[in-house]
């Protein structure tokens, strides 16, 4: 691995995040990081497994 470069304008941030799983609606705090004014998971919420922190898996910051 290498890091190509550093992103000056993204930052980490723990948000109250509420999700649909079947039937039930959860939410838990959730480590995502804030880029170019959208919010990015880093992990699952089914499973916790890491999610690449691409703009096409943002979710709507209303």
């Amino acid at each position: 691995m290498k890091v190509l470069k550093e992103l000056d304008e993204a930052k980490l941030v723990i948000v109250d995040l509420e999700v649909n799983l079947g039937n039930e609606v959860r939410s838990a705090p959730t480590l995502c990081a804030k880029y170019k004014g959208k919010i990015i998971p880093l992990n699952t919420a089914h499973d916790g497994r890491p999610i690449l922190m691409r703009e096409e898996n943002s979710i709507n910051n209303n």
